[in-house]
């Protein structure tokens, strides 16, 4: 007998813990993670330690971004449950990332790879956030807006660097109305490389280059070969690349018959660039180019073929002294130089590496990539593909940007262009839109206030979280373009309310979503959804304890608020069994409340009528004309207030 009722208890603290999952699950769906929270940690203070009740409780504190405490839960779920779904190893590794725990995150990341051995998110080495190709190729979600400029010709343009609104870049175009034939560069028949300089002004946001002319120096542009400039922020000193010349600034060949290029500095000299000096740690036999200043100008960053190179040409740097001298080139490894070609570097004023490369996942010839290998404390590199539409099938390279305004230039040689490379300038922005609207109470239709209004991702993610004010007013701003959202408006005593929104991908539209709370107290009762009970039972099933939950927020709210709980029946049966029955439903409800912590003087009674109250005509010699629905409004448990509130 005892071992009976142990194993009747057992059976009814099992049934109790499965019951209050299925409420918890209910609130993590309805992305109310807090209440969700707190009933999956009482299941586990009851014992159940699941994969399901463990996992549950990472994602709501990942969902409501607390890294620390959904890394604390994901550990135990990762380590404890060996066929975890592997989502949730993924999600473990984003929180050790978040934290700072890069070296356990390649750990993690190791065993996430030989459980989806074709992810594409660890596919590459974890260092890397490359796309894959056809992703590179969209424009969708991209807000980039680019041109061709007017100042491009048939010829090759390209390698853009803009200083106090003037724009230097080379050109092949023709210098003189006269071709000279032995002045052509016989590699493609067009003129050598030149170094020019426009003028630019601001239009209604829009940027004006001028026609072109030569650089305002003598001494820089010779009959061969100058490109890719770089200048100090004084304006003083200017690094370009050149053509190796020999003492009568003719073209110097290497062995092999080629010419390398070289790296100079010019200095400016009222309003002239003069004083042309080549740099020390230029060679014969390979070739050094396309200078880029690091943000506080104590490095200069180049491309070469040096020995020691990893590819066909690398991207190196050198300290440059206080005194104009220079330190060793130092090749900056592997993160970033391939067995290809890297090129054409610039760091932005964020330190942000951008450069050219065929080595890394392209989409065709060169592509444009940046990376944060510059950026102080970084101990996780990344090299990214910047995508359509800055990179095409074609030559892609010579990145500039202003991270001020977001705008800046590019160089290609992609279709729809007007010459062999032409230089496009482009303006980044975000493209943004706005949800608003009001919070209501959907019986009386007025302005609700105080209500916390949610707006949760496609991942069930809280991204954004409002109080709508006394008018019931709230607003969303900068939420992206093009994603969908569900807005969920929440207030104690309240039903909640959510809405979908779906933006669109224009920016600077406005979304307005209004929310209709209803409320659960309706004059002197509390009103919730019908309470379902299994036939011929009165357990609480789960979707009735979800309900009460109602219940137990209104108590809390309110905490001298005392009740009294009624359950009715339909006249179906026999009537001093529906009377029984109801009864024992009544205390059931009560029982629940007490379970989450009502005090038992807070309920007055629990008492089951029966079928004496009905509320329709539904009646033992009118039950069989009688509707499922209209019995259905005789079962019913009513929560009379009985003190402790005022409206």
């Amino acid at each position: 007998m005892k071992n009976s009722l142990l194993s009747i208890l057992f059976l009814f603290t099992v049934s109790i813990i499965s019951a209050q999952i299925k409420v918890a699950d209910n609130f993590f769906k309805d992305y109310d993670y807090y209440q969700a929270t707190e009933l999956y940690l009482e299941v586990l203070k009851k014992g159940d330690t699941t994969e399901h009740v463990v996992t549950r409780l990472g994602d709501c504190y990942y969902n409501n971004s607390n890294v620390q405490l959904a890394s604390y839960w994901y550990k135990k779920a990762v380590t404890k449950y060996k066929d975890v779904n592997p989502e949730y190893i993924y999600k473990y590794i984003q929180t050790l990332r978040s934290l700072n725990q890069f070296e356990e995150s390649k750990k993690w990341t190791t065993i996430f790879k030989e459980r989806k051995k074709n992810d594409r998110r660890v596919k590459e080495e974890d260092v890397f956030d490359i796309e894959k190709f056809e992703a590179l190729e969209s424009t969708d979600r991209v807000y980039v807006d680019y041109k061709n400029l007017d100042i491009n010709t048939k010829y090759s343009d390209f390698g853009s660097f803009e200083k106090d609104s003037i724009l230097y870049f080379a050109s092949t175009r023709v210098k003189d109305t006269v071709i000279d034939e032995k002045k052509l560069y016989q590699w493609n028949k067009e003129p050598f490389l030149n170094i020019y300089q426009s003028g630019i002004t601001i239009d209604e946001g829009n940027k004006i280059v001028s026609s072109p002319s030569l650089i305002t120096s003598n001494e820089i542009n010779t009959d061969f070969h100058e490109s890719s400039v770089a200048i100090t922020k004084d304006g003083n000193t200017m690094y370009f690349t050149r053509i190796n010349l020999n003492k009568k600034n003719k073209a110097k060949y290497d062995k092999g018959g080629t010419s390398q290029i070289k790296l100079f500095r010019a200095k400016n000299i009222d309003g002239k660039w003069k004083k042309i000096e080549e740099l020390p740690f230029n060679g014969e036999d390979f070739s050094t180019g396309s200078p880029a200043l690091s943000p506080n100008e104590k490095d200069l960053y180049f491309s070469s073929d040096r020995e020691g190179s990893k590819g066909l040409t690398d991207i190196y740097k050198v300290k440059i002294n206080t005194d104009g001298t220079f330190g060793n080139p130092i090749n900056l490894g592997a993160k970033i130089n391939t067995e290809g070609r890297e090129n054409f570097p610039f760091i932005a004023k964020d330190s942000t590496l951008y450069f050219s490369s065929d080595g890394h996942l392209n989409l065709g010839l060169y592509d444009i990539f940046e990376s944060n290998i510059l950026k102080k404390d970084t101990t996780q590199v990344y090299v990214k593909n910047l995508g359509a539409p800055y990179n095409s099938g074609f030559d892609d390279f010579g990145f500039f940007i202003d991270t001020d305004s977001n705008t800046g230039y590019f160089s290609s040689n992609r279709d729809g262009g007007k010459g062999g490379d032409d230089i496009y300038s482009f303006g980044r922005y975000d493209c943004k839109q706005i949800i608003k609207g009001i919070t209501r109470d959907k019986l009386s239709n007025e302005p609700l206030p105080k209500v916390v209004v949610k707006l949760i991702d496609e991942n069930g993610k809280v991204i954004q979280m409002e109080t709508s004010n006394e008018k019931g007013a709230y607003e969303f701003k900068d939420v992206a373009c093009d994603k969908t959202f569900v807005v969920l408006g929440e207030k104690v005593i309240y039903r909640p309310d959510q809405k979908d929104v779906t933006t669109t991908q224009e920016s600077g539209v406005e979304n307005t979503i209004d929310l209709f709370l209803t409320p659960l107290i309706i004059d002197s009762e509390i009103v919730i959804n019908p309470i379902f009970f299994d036939y011929n039972k009165y357990d609480i099933r789960p979707d009735a304890a979800y309900e009460l939950e109602n219940i137990v927020a209104v108590m809390r709210e309110h905490p001298i608020m005392v009740i009294k709980i009624e359950s009715h029946t339909d006249s179906r049966g026999r009537v001093a069994y529906n009377e029984k029955l109801s009864d024992r439903r009544a205390k059931s409800t009560r029982d629940y409340l007490f379970s989450r912590g009502i005090a038992v003087n807070r309920v007055q009674s629990a008492i089951g009528y029966g079928e004496s109250q009905l509320i329709n005509n539904c009646d033992d010699a009118n039950s069989k004309n009688c509707t499922e629905e209209q019995h259905q409004e005789n079962r019913r448990s009513k929560f009379i207030i009985t003190s402790g509130y005022a409206k």
